[in-house]
């Protein structure tokens, strides 16, 4: 009975874990001119919030890189320093990824598409 517990609570643990996705999962760097919005990183940030598709240049400490976030819609939570290059952040920032709302299917935007492209009845 013990060892059954002490299973069970080791797997709920490990379901708490955050899960690191593979960086093709959450976007692509891109050179900094092609962002459109920048976000200064301090040592009292501790998260960003981006939507889908957005690009975005970071800062901090003299630093700097745009990244491109076309990622996967599995993908709802990473921290930032995963693809940060490496020694620009001193401390954990988590991005928090909304949805690109052009693939959201409540989105009008989605609708449109779907309606103009008959071959989505096309299984």
């Amino acid at each position: 009975m013990k060892c059954l517990v002490i299973a069970a609570l080791a797997v709920a643990v490990g379901a708490c874990a955050p899960i690191t996705p593979r960086q093709d999962l959450v976007g692509a760097p891109v050179p900094a001119d092609a962002a459109s919005r920048t976000v200064s990183i301090s040592p009292a940030t501790r998260y960003v919030n981006v939507i889908g598709g957005d690009v975005v240049r970071f800062e901090s400490a003299g630093q700097a890189f745009a990244w491109n976030f076309n990622a996967s819609p599995i993908v709802s939570v990473f921290a930032l320093n995963q693809v940060a290059p490496s020694g620009m952040l001193d401390h954990e920032v988590l991005v928090y990824l909304m949805p690109d709302p052009l693939y959201n299917e409540g989105s009008e935007l989605y609708a449109r598409s779907r309606l103009a492209n008959p071959w989505h009845l096309v299984h």
